[in-house]
């Protein structure tokens, strides 16, 4: 799961993530805090015992993409990115790279958005959970009321690269009474819902729809590999995915196994 959650300081992001990550992973001793936040994770030590890497100046993206490389080979399942704003707007963040960069301005975003793009993608693509938080200024518009100009609250707006949240498969916008509205959802899990204060529940919702997800899809590979007549595709989706070779070891995929056992070697290698 890629998860955003979007707030105003002190509107309960990284209070809200941690409720989050343990209902995805069932104990935070699972969960890694990648902290820009002067250590602000800490206050919620008495949750449970997470793990937290803090991140200092400066905030380029390839800082966050090593650490989240660090994170998936010390083996957390679930890293949690406080704040994925600072990637953008910090100190060494890619605008205070931009500003400081000589030359044209149009042409320089072209040097330094690939970077800002291969960060996106890394944590997108990553084989653990993640959630990341953005910080988010309120804005306002002035409307006309009984001849008044009056400023009136219409959203709230993610410091991030603009439509950043939409990479992620949810994102949750957070107001200033700690509670939670969904503005994008690929799950359909939360379509409709009212403000509600995301909890362990929340995340236990959406585990159980990545359960899902996983479990349909490693269906549907069972079916292709029982049906496909290519052995040297079998061969291949397979040695993708080892986890069904347990699961095919019957009728009618035995002559399939057998043929995969015997040209294949333990560690992948083919035999000559």
């Amino acid at each position: 799961m890629k998860l955003c959650i979007s707030g105003a300081s002190g509107s309960g992001k990284s209070y809200s993530a941690l409720k989050l990550s343990k209902g995805l992973v069932g104990n935070l001793s699972k969960v890694v805090v990648l902290d820009t936040e002067n250590g602000s994770s800490n206050l919620y030590a008495d949750m449970g015992e997470f793990s937290v890497l803090t991140l200092e100046a400066p905030y380029s993206p390839e800082k966050y993409i090593q650490a989240i490389n660090e994170a998936i080979r010390a083996g957390f399942e679930c890293i949690i990115i406080d704040s994925l704003s600072h990637e953008w707007f910090g100190t060494g963040g890619i605008l205070d790279m931009h500003a400081k960069m000589e030359g044209n301005s149009f042409t320089n975003w072209s040097k330094i958005t690939p970077r800002h793009n291969a960060m996106i993608q890394h944590v997108v693509n990553a084989p653990v959970h993640i959630i990341a938080t953005l910080r988010s200024k309120t804005e306002y518009v002035i409307q006309q009321k009984n001849g008044k100009s009056i400023p009136e609250k219409v959203g709230m707006k993610a410091i991030q690269r603009d439509d950043t949240d939409y990479e992620f498969t949810v994102a949750f916008e957070i107001n200033g009474q700690h509670k939670a509205t969904i503005s994008k959802d690929r799950t359909g899990l939360f379509q409709g819902s009212s403000e509600w204060v995301l909890n362990e529940q929340t995340g236990e919702c959406i585990k159980t729809w990545c359960t899902v997800d996983e479990v349909n899809d490693l269906s549907k590979l069972q079916q292709d590999i029982l049906e496909c007549t290519d052995l040297e595709k079998v061969d291949e989706m397979i040695q993708e995915h080892p986890e069904l070779i347990e699961l095919l070891k019957k009728e009618p995929a035995q002559e399939k196994i057998r043929y995969h056992e015997t040209a294949f070697g333990l560690n992948g290698s083919t035999h000559h």
